[in-house]
């Protein structure tokens, strides 16, 4: 089974919503990452026949179903937002698409209903109707009805947003195991990087419309080819600092380092830092150094981001394992190893430097 969506575009009000999608998601799961307003509910709204492409089609096992209902499709989607019939029990609610679909008989019915219900957690919620369930009982729901009949394709919308975090972890396990071996297409969408990471499944980055990049997601989160992937893949999010490049060095806020090669001098660059990359303590040899003054030090209890200001008014956040106090107004000095410093052209492309050596002999 394949879910193809070729050349899709979608425009609304004057905007463009989706821009020439090229996509062909294989058997099994795929997960969709990006941020708010990158166009993954309208590009799952698609594949699903929910809404019209301005252009382009949408195939399923080699077959044009651009044109065709979603009614006749053999499609399910889960929203974030939960979605059950108020009048029926949990039990007829994810027993609605089973009484639709002839190939099942009335044991067979009562079977599958009962096997979802108990690898949601909701077996002992059968006989109440959503208004008695919580939140995280009803989105439970909704997924166990999604689930309970197979189909060609199964689009999940973030389906775990509105859970706790205790039974999202429970669920993204339970979710994994059973797509592991699907024989359709199933597409998972979240703005969560971590979630994505989780999965690790193949990955499609989305962003603002367009493919930025199709993937491993460990090695698109190790390796980033664009500072857009970097920055979707980031969470906390990346510090981002200017730089340029002078004979065959990059400068950055009164130090320096050595830059790729064949880097141009005069141009300018953009280095991308992840906050667990940045130290406070000297840890080796070769960091670089980078004054700064505490604003803010916010403890979570298992970690604490420091958030420093630097000279030119820039800002670096430092994500600190453990409880750390700090004094905001006290001056301190970030470092960062050059070898964690991802190194971005003005297109957004990352440069490559060729060997781990290159990454030596920082100047203050």
């Amino acid at each position: 089974m394949t879910l193809i969506l070729d050349g899709v575009s979608v425009r609304q009000r004057g905007e463009t919503w989706l821009d020439d999608i090229h996509l062909e998601l294989p058997n099994g799961m795929t997960t969709l990452v990006g941020p708010m307003t990158a166009g993954k509910t309208t590009l799952m709204r698609v594949a699903a026949g929910l809404l019209a492409p301005d252009s382009g089609r949408v195939m399923v096992h080699g077959k044009e179903v651009t044109g065709i209902p979603v009614r006749k499709r053999s499609v399910a989607f889960v929203y974030q937002q939960f979605i059950n019939y108020p009048s029926l029990t949990v039990y007829e609610n994810i027993a609605s698409p089973l009484r639709l679909d002839s190939t099942f008989r009335k044991d067979g019915i009562d079977r599958r209903v009962r096997e979802v219900a108990e690898l949601m957690g909701i077996a002992g919620l059968l006989e109440r109707r959503p208004a008695e369930l919580s939140g995280g009982q009803q989105q439970r729901t909704a997924i166990a009805r999604a689930l309970a009949r197979p189909v060609d394709v199964l689009l999940l919308d973030e389906p775990l947003a509105n859970l706790d975090f205790k039974l999202r972890e429970q669920l993204r396990a339970d979710l994994k195991t059973m797509f592991a071996d699907t024989p359709g297409v199933v597409v998972y969408s979240t703005a969560d990087p971590n979630e994505a990471l989780t999965f690790a499944a193949r990955t499609v980055v989305l962003g603002e419309g367009r493919v930025q990049h199709v993937g491993d997601v460990a090695d698109m989160y190790a390796h980033p080819p664009t500072l857009a992937v970097a920055a979707t893949l980031s969470d906390p999010p990346l510090n981002l600092l200017p730089g340029v490049v002078r004979d065959g060095r990059i400068e950055v806020l009164g130090t320096s380092f050595p830059a790729p090669h064949a880097t141009a001098t005069g141009h300018d660059v953009m280095l991308g830092i992840r906050p667990h990359q940045v130290r406070i303590a000297r840890d080796g040899p070769g960091a670089l150094e980078l004054p700064a003054e505490i604003r803010l030090a916010e403890v979570t209890g298992s970690a604490t981001f420091l958030h420093l200001l630097l000279r030119g008014d820039r800002h670096l956040v430092a994500h600190l394992p453990g409880t750390q106090l700090f004094t905001p107004g006290e001056a301190t000095v970030a470092y960062v190893d050059p070898a964690h410093i991802f190194v971005f052209d003005e297109a957004g492309g990352r440069l490559l430097a060729t060997s781990a050596a290159d990454l030596g002999g920082v100047h203050g």
